[in-house]
């Protein structure tokens, strides 16, 4: 059974890269800026991070999350979800395309990204609980990338059941278009960052 999508929330933070562990202390005073302005569900990625230090600031960012009540995803290995009893994974490209059955049990959210019809039916057979779709709009963070449009946006949204955020240029003021194409929320990392 799928995580029921009315407890989501609309704003989905993604974490910017930590950078190294003399930068732990400033990357947690701006996730807690962003949890204090509103965020609740958030993706920590951090993909420069080596497992275990990966692991150690995990920890930290979790704690920071549930004072606020929101909802944290790690982008990492599923079983690191059950070490550290985090809310649930978001399965990157890679992951989504490894895994052949649902990697984490129903009281998990499991989230995946996509870029097209092929992954998220993929998603869909896995049972994932939403997706991130992207990239929407030009991002910074992706230069190189053809993004889709609100047209293919909301193609591609009456392709699936899953809920689905917008990703790519996203910011909360285009929340409401966003909505309006079909996706259930929207998804970003710089304009959700200490805001």
């Amino acid at each position: 059974m799928n995580f029921p999508s009315q407890t989501l929330s609309s704003l989905h933070l993604i974490t910017p890269d930590p950078g190294d562990d003399n930068e732990a202390d400033r990357f947690l005073y701006q996730l807690e800026k962003s949890l204090i302005n509103g965020i609740r569900l958030v993706q920590f990625r951090a993909k420069s991070l080596e497992p275990a230090t990966y692991k150690k600031l995990a920890i930290k960012v979790m704690a920071c999350c549930h004072q606020y009540d929101a909802t944290l995803l790690l982008n990492a290995d599923p079983e690191l979800v059950y070490e550290l009893n985090a809310d649930g994974v978001h399965l990157d490209g890679t992951r989504l395309a490894a895994y052949q059955r649902r990697p984490l049990d129903s009281g998990k959210l499991i989230s995946a990204a996509c870029h097209s019809l092929e992954q998220l039916k993929k998603a869909e057979m896995l049972g994932v609980d939403f997706v991130t779709l992207s990239p929407v709009l030009h991002t910074a963070s992706h230069l190189e990338a053809e993004p889709l449009g609100w047209d293919k946006l909301r193609q591609l949204v009456k392709e699936t059941n899953l809920p689905v955020y917008a990703l790519g240029g996203m910011n909360a003021q285009l929340l409401n278009c966003a909505q309006k194409n079909g996706a259930y929320g929207v998804a970003g990392i710089s304009s959700f960052w200490g805001v």
